[in-house]
Order: C-alpha cells, then sequence, then structure tokens
C-alpha cells in the first residue's frame, strides 16, 4: 500500500511556541508517548507539547501536527515503495523544527525515521550536538543487540540522552559517551491496565498486527486456524482486537473468505480493552509482551515478504522474535516463522493450550518474571526521566542568562 503526499508544509503549531516535540510513528510508539506524557503533565501542566503521533497523543492533550501514525510500514521493501512521501515528510519534518524551534525534541522508537532526522539536526546545528539549543533525546532503544550494533555510535554523537525499556540495553551502550537511562517498560507498572487478562471460558484473542502489509499476510493464516480449532470445538468463540478504522476495514474484507466462522468472530478496538481471553494466535510485536504480562497461553507468528525476511535474516543475532521470549532468554511462547506459520502447525500448538489448563504455571511463572526484569530494576520512570532532561537545561539556559 502505498501512501500520499503530504501537504506542501506542515501545519504551524497552535500553541505558538513549543516547549516538547514528540515525534512517534507508530501505534506502540503513540501509546508509550502519550502514556509518558499523561504523567509529565502531573507535575508540569502547562508544559506546550506538539507531536507527529496519532490519536494516544492528541487525547493526551499534545497539539498533533500530523497523524504519522497512520502511515506506518514495515520492512525496506515497503519503505521503498513510500520513499517519496518519507523523504517529502522528512524534510518538511526538518523545516518545521527549524522554523518552530521546540525547546526539546524526544524522538520515539521509529528508528529507521527518528535516528536519520537526528543526525540531520547535529549537521543543521539545530541540536545541542550540532552546536544549537535544542535538547535531544530517544526514548525506547533501537534493537542494537538484535542487528545494526554500530549505530549506537552515530546515537551518541546526536542524542544528549537515550530511555531504554528493557534492563539489558543500558550495557549496550557502555563503550559510548551516551548517557543511557533504564526507565523500565509501562505495561510492567504497578496499576498499568492490561488490554487482556486470562478467562478460561473466554474467547480466543487473535492479533494479526496493526501494520497493513502484516495485516494482508497474517489474518488469512490466523483466521483459518481458527475456523480448524473451531471444527474440534463447538463453543469455541474469538476475538480481534484492532487499532484502527483501516485496519478494521482490511480486516473485514478478509474475514469475508471464512463464512462459516464470521458470526463467531468478534472485532473490538483496542480502547474498548480489558477483556478476559483463553489464550492469544497473535503476530510479534508490543501486543505479545502484554500477554506474557497477563499469563495468557499462546503462539506468536512472523510472516513478511521473502526479500524483507532474507535481507532482516542476514543481520539479525537474536534466538528469538517474541519480547517476552527474548526478555526472559526462554521459548515460553512458541514461534512459528515464514513458511512454518501455517494453520495446521498453529492448531497443533495451540490445541493443548485449549484442553489442558495446566499448561497456564508456567505463563504465570513467566508473568511475574518478567514484571520483575521490567520494573521492579528500573532506574526510574520516563517521566521522571524527560522531566529531568527538561529541567537541567531550563537551569542552564537561567544560568547562562545571568552571566551574560
Amino acid at each position: 500500500m502505498e501512501t500520499k503526499l503530504l501537504l506542501d508544509a506542515l501545519p504551524a503549531p497552535s500553541s505558538g511556541a513549543v516547549d516538547l516535540f514528540i515525534i512517534a510513528g507508530e501505534h506502540s510508539g503513540d501509546e508509550l508517548a502519550a502514556a509518558c506524557i499523561d504523567q509529565l503533565k502531573e507535575s508540569q501542566p502547562d508544559l506546550k507539547i506538539a507531536c507527529l503521533g496519532g490519536p494516544k497523543l492528541k487525547a493526551s492533550g499534545a497539539d498533533l501536527i500530523f497523524n504519522l501514525v497512520d502511515h506506518s510500514v514495515v520492512g525496506l521493501v515497503d519503505v521503498l515503495k513510500n520513499y517519496s512521501f518519507f523523504k517529502s515528510l522528512f524534510n518538511q519534518c526538518l523545516d518545521w523544527i527549524e522554523r518552530y524551534r521546540p525547546k526539546h525534541i524526544c524522538l520515539v522508537d521509529y528508528p529507521g525515521f527518528n535516528l536519520r532526522l537526528a543526525k540531520a539536526l547535529r549537521k543543521q546545528k539545530l541540536s545541542t550536538k550540532g552546536g544549537g539549543s535544542i535538547g535531544l533525546y530517544h526514548y525506547v532503544s533501537p534493537q542494537i543487540w538484535s542487528w545494526k550494533s554500530k549505530r549506537r555510535f552515530e546515537m551518541a554523537r546526536s542524542l544528549d540522552a537515550l530511555a531504554a525499556l528493557l534492563p539489558f540495553e543500558k550495557d549496550c551502550y557502555a563503550d559510548t559517551n551516551l548517557p543511557v537511562t533504564f526507565v523500565g517498560h509501562p505495561f510492567a507498572e504497578t496499576g498499568h491496565t492490561l488490554p487482556v487478562y486470562y478467562d478460561a471460558k473466554g474467547p480466543l484473542l487473535m492479533l494479526p498486527g496493526s501494520r497493513v502489509n502484516s495485516v494482508e499476510k497474517i489474518a488469512p493464516i490466523i483466521f483459518e486456524a481458527f475456523r480448524q480449532l473451531a471444527k474440534q470445538s463447538g463453543k469455541l468463540k474469538g476475538v480481534v482486537i484492532y487499532p484502527s478504522t483501516s485496519i478494521l476495514y482490511l480486516l473485514e474484507e478478509q474475514i469475508e473468505r471464512f463464512p462459516d466462522i464470521v458470526d463467531r468472530i468478534e472485532f473490538i478496538h483496542k480502547d474498548r480493552v480489558p477483556i478476559g481471553v483463553c489464550a492469544s494466535i497473535m503476530s510479534s510485536g508490543t501486543m505479545s509482551l502484554n500477554m506474557a504480562l497477563a499469563s495468557i497461553p499462546g503462539v506468536i507468528l512472523y510472516s513478511m515478504s521473502p526479500l524483507n525476511y532474507g535481507l532482516i535474516s542476514l543481520l539479525v543475532r537474536v534466538r528469538f522474535i517474541g519480547l517476552a521470549n527474548i526478555i526472559l532468554d526462554q521459548n515460553i511462547y512458541p514461534e512459528l516463522i515464514q513458511k512454518a506459520a501455517q494453520p495446521e502447525a498453529i492448531v497443533e500448538l495451540m490445541t493443548p493450550f485449549l484442553r489442558d489448563k495446566a499448561h497456564l504455571d508456567s505463563f504465570i511463572d513467566a508473568s511475574n518474571a518478567l514484571k520483575h526484569k521490567l520494573y521492579h530494576a528500573r532506574e526510574m520512570s520516563v517521566s521522571k526521566w524527560l522531566e529531568g532532561l527538561i529541567a537541567s537545561d531550563s537551569i542552564e539556559g537561567s544560568s547562562q542568562s545571568r552571566q551574560v
């Protein structure tokens, strides 16, 4: 799917001056950034925030300059298909920053775009690392432990600070001068409401992903697996959580190919959660971590174009794809990758989870281990990290003004 071209220029911020500019290009980044802003505004309610993001950031009170989340893609092939769009967006974003000069910029995940932007801001002498005045921070470390590890040196040249979600990521930057803080993962925070909880009598949850190209590949496989599982159990119901209207339309098109299960499956927007489910068939991504934290059994699927997968296979250096599996270094959630992601294989793995609840104990243990690693061992919250950076810059600015 090719995206449409942008307007001639990004609109001006509605608040005039901008204290903090956020760029989050995917649904997961939009949610992480919004959660951070909600907490940050408790201590700094007058902070003027603008963003390239999505509906969550907008709901948190940020001035949404452009809905970037609606244009998220995955894989080199899909990026190349939309090259003109992203080139236009990149240039317009640079122009916007140069014109409106936000005091601070927080780049949230989305490293293919955000790290290039950080480098460009340094070269154009807009960020502090380039001799400018804009503080430049990155929330969510790119997976340098998995591939393209040398990115850390360019990051250290361009960024003022990095907040990491995973406990082992801080050590990945030990040979650089980049300040890295382990802020923990918000999904594991006390009081955080997970979008799902375990219910032995609940429906089977299906998560084909949040990107169009991923859903096109994975949804038919998941629906066929559900059809076969439903034959084994006449009472089995299904539920699909979707992130946006565009994804819902695509899912509705896909389900028409399976008329015998249409009445068994309900589509629920992600804002209508939490819901109780008995197990899950899911694409790799943020929601797979939610499943693990909620002690819900399941299987992870991963499917992309052969060219994209071939390129990634040459570079990736990890044993697992699912975040829970990576963090715990255990194959808690079976992973079916590329050609292995077939309905029959899914049914074989899922059947024991649906019939034998004794499997649940291992997922409860995994959930407890994850919560400790992802939350209890953190250095500080991400809102405190960002608040400290903003306050530190303000103090330095005031000191320099007095000296002048």
